[in-house]
C-alpha cells in the first residue's frame, strides 16, 4: 500500500472542512444590509495603492492607521462574502481587500506578534486581543462557511499574534478577558497547548464580578459588554458552560440599571464611560444568546428589542443559533427598591418615574427623572476653605454624610529652617488652632408623587452654600429667573420651578436665594446644560421637593 501524497492529505483535509461546514442561516436582512453598506465603506476608504505604505489599512477621522480599523474591515467584509443574502456575495473584490488588510496587519506587527494603540498604547497584548477578535471571527465564518482562503490569508497573523498573547501582560482587569477569549477564537482555528494554557492562567485568578453583578471596573456602558462578550466566547470555544455564569449575573444586574426609556445608569462606572448617555445595544449578543439558551423571557424582551438595529451579520452567522425563535416574552422590571452595596448604590423605579441614589465617592449624588423631564444631577458646595464640595464619605440608607475640618497653623516649636522643599512635610509638625469644623448631609426620601431632598450643612456659621441641580438640555424652566452673566444658570429663588420637557413635568421648590454667587470657590465646575441654583448660608436646612405631577 503507498503512503498518501502531500495532495493526498490536503483533498482529506478540505473534503472533512467541507463535511463539518455548514450552511448559512437565514439571519435577520437588516443586520445584511447594515453589514453590506459598512463593507462598501470600507471598501472605498481601504488603500489600495501598491506604493503606498499603508497599503491595506483603512485611515480613520485623524488619518491615523490603526489595527483596529483593518480588522474590522476584514470582519465585515468576511461575512459579506460568505453571506448568500449579501449582494455581495463571493464578490472577488473582497477577497482581494480582505488579503491587502492581512498583509497590513502582519506589517504592523511587533516582533513579539504585538500591534499597536496609537490613541495610547504600544507592543500591546490587550489590544492586540481586540484586533483579533474581528479577525478570528472573520477567520472562523470563512471556516464555517467554506471560504478557506480567506483562512489562509489570516492565519500568518492569529499565530504570530497568539504567540505574543500567550507570553504578553496587561494593564486593566478586562484586558485578561480580552486576551483569552482572543486566544480561545484562535485556539478553535489553529489549536496549540499555549493558548490554553495561558487562559488557563489567567482564569486561576477567578472572575472579578461581585455580589451586585458588576466586575470590577463597574462600566455599564461599555466594558461589561466587553467582558460579557469575552465570557461568552470563552465558553462556547472552551466548550465550558459554567463560564456563562458571571454573564447571566451581569445582565440580570443590569435590568434594574436602566432608565424608562432604555438609558443605562452610568454613575458608578470608574472608567471613561461615566456619565455617559448610552443604552443596552451593546448586550445584545449575551443577552440573545442566554435568552435562547437558558429560555429567559425578560433577555428575550430586552435582546429582541435591540435585534432589529443591533443585531451584527459576523455573530449571526458564527452562533447561528442566535437566530433561532426567542422564547415568549416576560415584562422587564419597573416597580422596584434595589440597592448596590457593593457599588455604593440606590435604584427607585415607579413607572416611569426613577431615581439613581450614589451612596459614596461621588458630588453627583441624586439625579431623577419623569418620563422625558431629566434632572440630570444634583449636587452641593460650600466655600469652605476651598474644600467645599459635597462628596459623601459615608452613609445610612439614603443619608449621606461629609465632614470637614480646616485649621490655621502655629509657628514651628522649637524652630526650624523651612524651605520649598519641607514646607508640606513640616505642616503635621505645626500646633493647629481656630480648627473651623462643617458636617453636610443629603438625606433622599421617597413619597407618593416623587422624592424630597434634606440638605444640611453645620459648623461653622456664615459660610457660603449653592445647590445645582442640573437638568437636561432642551428642557423648559417656569418660575425661575436667569442668573445674570451666567449662560444656562437659573436661580429659584422663591417657591417652585416646573421642568417640562414634552409632556412631562417635574415641580422643584421650594427656593431661596439670599446670594447670587452659584461658582463658589473650591466647588466644582458648572455641569454642562441647564443648572437651577438655590443658595444659603450656614447652618443651612432645606428640604426640596422633586415633585413628578
Amino acid at each position: 500500500m503507498t503512503s498518501p501524497t502531500r495532495r493526498d492529505v490536503l483533498l482529506a483535509l478540505s473534503a472533512a472542512a467541507a463535511a463539518q461546514a455548514a450552511d448559512p442561516p437565514q439571519v435577520e436582512f437588516r443586520a445584511v444590509e447594515r453589514n453590506d453598506r459598512s463593507a462598501e465603506s470600507y471598501l472605498r476608504s481601504q488603500i489600495t495603492n501598491p506604493s503606498d505604505p499603508y497599503r491595506g489599512s483603512v485611515p480613520d477621522q485623524f488619518l491615523l492607521h490603526t489595527a483596529g480599523s483593518a480588522s474590522g474591515l476584514i470582519e465585515c467584509l468576511s461575512a459579506s462574502f460568505v453571506c448568500p443574502q449579501s449582494k455581495l456575495h463571493h464578490n472577488g473584490e473582497l477577497l482581494q481587500r480582505i488579503q491587502l488588510a492581512a498583509g497590513f496587519l502582519e506589517r504592523s506587527q511587533s516582533s513579539e506578534g504585538n500591534v499597536d494603540l496609537l490613541a495610547t498604547n504600544f507592543n500591546s497584548p490587550p489590544d492586540t486581543g481586540f484586533v483579533c477578535h474581528n479577525v478570528a471571527t472573520g477567520a472562523a465564518v470563512a471556516r464555517l462557511y467554506h471560504a478557506e482562503e480567506i483562512v489562509r490569508a489570516l492565519q500568518p497573523f492569529l499565530v504570530r499574534a497568539a504567540a505574543g498573547m500567550s507570553t504578553g501582560g496587561i494593564h486593566t482587569p478586562n484586558h485578561r478577558w480580552v486576551v483569552s477569549s482572543a486566544l480561545a477564537q484562535i485556539n478553535a482555528l489553529f489549536p496549540n497547548p499555549a493558548y490554553t494554557r495561558r487562559i488557563g492562567q489567567w482564569l486561576a485568578e477567578g472572575i472579578d464580578i461581585d455580589e451586585d453583578g458588576q466586575y470590577i471596573e463597574r462600566s455599564t456602558v461599555t466594558y461589561n459588554t466587553i467582558t460579557d462578550r469575552a465570557f461568552v466566547v470563552l465558553a462556547e470555544k472552551l466548550k465550558r458552560p459554567e463560564l456563562l455564569d458571571p454573564v447571566r449575573r451581569n445582565l440580570n444586574a443590569m435590568l434594574y440599571l436602566m432608565h424608562p426609556d432604555g438609558e443605562v445608569v452610568t454613575e458608578v462606572s470608574r472608567r471613561q464611560d461615566q456619565f455617559v448617555r448610552a443604552g443596552m445595544a451593546g448586550y445584545w449578543f449575551p443577552l440573545q444568546l442566554l435568552a435562547l439558551r437558558d429560555q429567559n423571557g425578560q433577555f428575550a424582551t430586552l435582546g429582541g428589542s435591540l435585534a432589529p438595529d443591533h443585531a451584527t451579520l459576523p455573530a449571526l452567522l458564527e452562533y447561528p443559533e442566535l437566530s433561532g425563535k426567542l422564547p415568549a416574552t416576560q415584562p422587564l422590571p419597573e416597580n422596584y427598591e434595589r440597592l448596590y452595596p457593593a457599588v455604593g448604590l440606590a435604584r427607585i423605579r415607579r413607572g416611569q418615574r426613577d431615581a439613581t441614589i450614589v451612596l459614596q465617592g461621588n458630588s453627583r449624588f441624586f439625579s431623577m427623572r419623569n418620563g422625558d423631564a431629566v434632572v440630570s444631577a444634583v449636587r452641593f458646595a460650600t466655600s469652605f476653605f476651598g474644600k467645599g464640595q459635597f462628596i459623601p464619605t459615608a452613609s445610612t440608607k439614603y443619608a449621606l454624610q461629609q465632614s470637614l475640618q480646616a485649621p490655621y497653623y502655629q509657628p514651628l516649636d522649637p524652630p526650624q529652617r523651612v524651605t520649598y522643599r519641607n514646607w508640606e512635610d513640616l505642616r503635621s509638625k505645626r500646633k493647629q488652632t481656630q480648627v473651623c469644623r462643617l458636617t453636610q448631609s443629603a438625606t433622599i426620601t421617597e413619597t407618593k408623587t416623587g422624592f424630597t431632598l434634606h440638605i444640611e450643612s453645620k459648623g461653622t456659621n456664615g459660610v457660603p452654600l449653592a445647590i445645582e441641580i442640573n437638568l437636561r438640555e432642551g428642557a423648559q424652566i417656569e418660575g425661575a429667573r436667569a442668573v445674570p452673566n451666567q449662560p444656562d444658570a437659573w436661580l429659584l429663588d422663591r417657591d417652585f420651578a416646573n421642568i417640562r420637557a414634552g409632556r412631562d413635568r417635574i415641580r422643584i421648590g421650594p427656593g431661596a436665594a439670599p446670594h447670587l454667587n452659584i461658582q463658589l470657590r473650591g466647588a466644582e465646575p458648572k455641569l454642562a446644560g441647564p443648572s437651577l441654583y438655590i443658595t444659603g448660608y450656614t447652618p443651612f436646612d432645606h428640604t426640596i421637593a422633586f415633585d413628578c405631577v
